[in-house]
């Protein structure tokens, strides 16, 4: 479970985001305005921001100035727009956001954005736990003196810091095959949701041939469907296709999205 914050200024935006990434299992802070957002942010420890680009008083863009200016660009920040144009995704990319998804949104995009972005921050927080403190950094050497001792006495290494689990979500007590599985198992599945379970694209970014590929999906216990995709408990989708999650700023709440008849949809349908 992830902590993600939602900021747009649209309530029925907020509303559906927060209701599909709840049901993902994630705890989903929602604020309409940069200022609850900054509240947020300030009182919870926040994994990712889904951000509005165009909202009234600070835009996104604005806000994610602000955030990289105070040393926040740790969390990774997703922007989202239904009228930005190819500039404007360049320059929130070149100002530190993480990704850009444009309005309609599509719950497979919305979902493999997510999970980039939780990846990442996984990979922040790792590379901050491992980051040699700078006391550390400023001990003094050993000379003279002290220098022959260590031949009387073992030096003493400093040990790896204690990195929590959910920042490192392999259990490193484990053997090595079994360690080395989970990690070939974590990799497997981030590219896979990063190329939309392509086979072809993932072959082509591991450097793998796709038989071997298949192989080794399948030894890792990594379950893909006919189509290639994930398989899960139920049907995706409706005859195949994947309708747009219309969360644009000109419709109502209720025509945002298609969704089932039923309101407990399967994780799997396209809402």
């Amino acid at each position: 479970m992830a902590n993600i914050l939602v900021v747009d200024d649209e309530i029925g935006i907020r509303e559906l985001l927060s209701e599909i990434l709840g049901d993902e299992g994630h705890l989903v802070h929602s604020a309409e305005s940069a200022a609850k957002a900054k509240n947020i942010r300030a009182q919870e420890s926040i994994d990712l921001v889904l951000l509005d680009i165009w909202m009234p008083e600070c835009d996104g863009i604005s806000l994610l100035k602000e955030w990289v200016a105070q040393g926040l660009q740790g969390t990774p920040v997703i922007m989202m727009s239904g009228h930005a144009t190819i500039d404007t995704a360049v320059e929130a990319t070149r100002f530190g956001a993480l990704d850009f998804l444009e309005k309609p949104i599509t719950l497979q995009k919305l979902l493999t954005a997510v999970q980039k972005g939780l990846t990442r921050s996984q990979l922040n927080k790792l590379a901050a736990a491992l980051a040699p403190s700078p006391a550390h950094e400023n001990a003094p050497t050993s000379t003279g003196s002290a220098a022959s001792k260590s031949t009387e006495s073992p030096v003493a290494h400093p040990a790896l810091p204690n990195v929590p689990a959910a920042v490192f979500p392999i259990d490193l007590d484990l053997p090595l095959r079994e360690a080395r599985d989970e990690f070939e198992r974590l990799y497997f599945e981030h590219h896979l949701a990063r190329e939309n379970y392509s086979m072809t694209r993932v072959a082509e970014k591991t450097g793998l041939e796709r038989t071997h590929l298949y192989r080794k999906l399948k030894h890792l216990g990594v379950e893909l469907a006919r189509n290639g995709k994930r398989a899960v408990s139920s049907s995706s989708g409706h005859n195949g296709s994947e309708p747009d999650l219309t969360l644009g700023s000109e419709d109502t709440p209720e025509a945002m999205i298609n969704l089932a008849p039923e309101p407990d949809y399967p994780r799997s349908s396209i809402l």
